[in-house]
This record gives C-alpha cells, sequence and structure tokens, in this order.
C-alpha cells in the first residue's frame, strides 16, 4: 500500500521535473536553439499548428536559426507566428527559409528571463510539494484506517519526505544551470 503511494508520487515528481525542463528550454539564452520554438503556434488554414510540424528548425550557428517549412505556402504564416511570438526575433526570407539571428541579449533582459527561470522554478517545486502533500495525506488515511501499521506509515513519510527533498534539488541545480547560462556573456 505505501509502496503504490510512494511509487505514483515519485512518478508524478519525476513529471514535473520533465514540466520544469521544458520550461527552462523555452526561455530563451544567449546561443540559439530549436527549443525556444516548442511552444509557437502557427495558424495553417485555419487550425492552429505547432510549429514544428510545420517545418525543421536547424542551429546552424550559435546565434542563428533556420527554419525551412515543408510546405512553401506556409512560409507567411510561420513568418507572421514568429513575428508576433515574444522572443522578439525578426525572421528574413532567403527564398527558401527563414533566416532568424538572434539578437544579443541586454543585461535588463537577462536579468528579466532570470526572474521568469526563478518562476517558473518555484511553481515546478510548488507542485511537487503539493504532490508530497497528497501523497502524506494518503499514507495517514492508510495509517488511520488499520490498513497499516503506524511503524510502516512512518517510514513511509521519511521516504516520501527524501524523494521530495531529491525532486526540489534537481529543479534547483536545473534553476542554477539556467541562471549561469543567462548571465553568462
Amino acid at each position: 500500500m505505501i509502496d503504490e503511494i510512494l511509487l505514483e508520487a515519485e512518478d508524478n515528481m519525476d513529471k514535473a521535473v520533465a514540466v520544469a525542463k521544458d520550461n527552462f528550454a523555452n526561455i530563451r539564452s544567449g546561443q540559439a536553439s530549436a527549443a525556444m520554438f516548442a511552444n509557437i503556434a502557427v495558424d495553417y488554414y485555419g487550425a492552429p499548428t505547432p510549429l514544428q510540424q510545420l517545418a525543421s528548425i536547424s542551429v546552424p550557428e550559435p546565434r542563428m536559426v533556420t527554419i525551412s517549412p515543408y510546405d512553401a505556402s506556409a512560409k507567411k504564416e510561420i513568418e507572421k507566428a514568429l513575428r508576433s511570438s515574444d522572443l522578439g526575433v525578426n525572421p528574413t526570407d532567403d527564398g527558401n527559409v527563414l533566416r532568424i539571428n538572434m539578437p544579443q541579449l541586454t543585461e535588463e533582459r537577462r536579468r528579466d528571463y532570470v526572474k521568469l527561470a526563478k518562476t517558473r522554478a518555484e511553481d515546478a517545486k510548488v507542485t511537487i510539494r503539493n504532490m508530497r502533500r497528497k501523497a502524506k495525506d494518503l499514507i495517514d488515511a492508510a495509517v488511520k484506517d488499520g490498513e497499516v501499521g503506524e511503524d510502516e506509515g512512518t517510514r513511509g513519510e521519511k521516504d516520501l519526505d527524501a524523494m521530495t527533498k531529491k525532486h526540489v534539488e534537481v529543479i534547483d541545480a536545473l534553476l542554477s544551470h539556467k541562471e549561469s547560462e543567462l548571465l553568462a556573456v
């Protein structure tokens, strides 16, 4: 019983860490990356379609991204979606592909991105702590109902606390890495 609760909690915490990694990858740093374009939706024949489904995204240089549409008729809509995104990029059309030169981040913009990263990290930690609380409530209910003994419940809570601490430390490490990436000039 306790093992099932702990396994489910760990699985959910792992998913929260994965979401945090994705959120950090979407925050622009000094280097260009294809992950920055993961949340861009393009209006393709009236339906919002993820950019990755409409074009291949490559990073030939550290501060340049090329986007090659699979369908040439979608190029204008892709360009429009990129311009209206919160990335602050201005694509240029060379006939076949869209080229995006990533401008150097200003110090103020870097600090804004660090604040955003900290907010996303805190959101992930809150999610992990909520999962811990939910699992602890289940353990407490199992002990109260007599399904498991108090000693087993106490051991389960200690394991749950260790698991929570481990996942929060992973989030902190991800945040630290993203901060150093953002503040590196």
